[in-house]
């Protein structure tokens, strides 16, 4: 077969900009374009440059200043980086065929489950403000909402997060990302219902810092996504 998974406009933008930065093209500090500038310059929406700048964001590659003065800037390169390089390279692996979706997904798989357990433990009260704001998002978005796929993957990035292991996140964060779990589903309104059941559950044992709790409950939203996947990129 010859077909592949095409990048979105988005994903172009965000592969471009990340490129830039971790080749040092843009350096630690500097100032992006504006949103509009870099809509021009990409020939694409604004909106579609927002979206790559909030990935590129909760990446920790760039950080955002409010205000007059304000805008996007060149985070420096630290732990947070380790992601980016992880799914750039694992995204070149499963474009040259040398592993495959299935391989990928399973080992993101197995660590979002010690990831839940740590959260549990580790979690503070800014990592379940952030669970709770994402899964009000996702409680009022439609199945056909493009944004459901970020949404999903910022959910599992800071559940990772919440663990408190830097390099653990980092790796959930970059695997879930090229598997994208969502993006590959039968995404029926119960399917989507179901998730979010499943992702309030989760966000109910961080919360009450039951790691057993977490990990049931981490297990059977997993399980579940594996059983409801419709198709997965050659």
């Amino acid at each position: 077969m010859i077909g592949r998974r095409v990048m979105r406009p988005r994903e172009q933008v965000e592969d471009l900009v990340r490129t830039a930065i971790l080749t040092n093209e843009l350096a630690p500090g500097e100032r992006l374009p504006s949103e509009a500038e870099l809509a021009r310059q990409f020939d694409v929406s604004r909106t579609t440059v927002r979206e790559a700048l909030r990935a590129l964001h909760s990446e920790g590659l760039i950080r955002k200043t409010p205000g007059a003065g304000g805008g996007s800037f060149v985070q420096s390169v630290d732990h947070n980086s380790l992601g980016a390089l992880l799914q750039g390279s694992v995204h070149t692996l499963l474009r040259m065929g040398s592993v495959d979706f299935e391989e990928v997904a399973l080992v993101r798989q197995y660590l979002e489950v010690p990831a839940a357990r740590l959260a549990a433990v580790n979690r503070s009260a800014q990592d379940i403000e952030e669970l709770e704001t994402i899964l009000r998002a996702q409680k009022h978005a439609s199945v056909d909402d493009p944004g459901v796929s970020d949404l999903d993957a910022r959910f599992h990035a800071a559940i990772a997060k919440a663990s408190g292991n830097r390099v653990l996140a980092s790796l959930v964060h970059a695997l879930h990302r090229e598997t994208e779990p969502v993006h590959y589903l039968d995404l029926s309104p119960n399917v989507g219902r179901d998730t979010v059941r499943q992702h309030q559950a989760i966000v109910t044992a961080i919360r009450t810092q039951d790691p057993d709790a977490a990990d049931k409950a981490i297990v059977t939203h997993l399980t579940y996504l594996r059983e409801h996947i419709s198709y997965a990129p050659m």
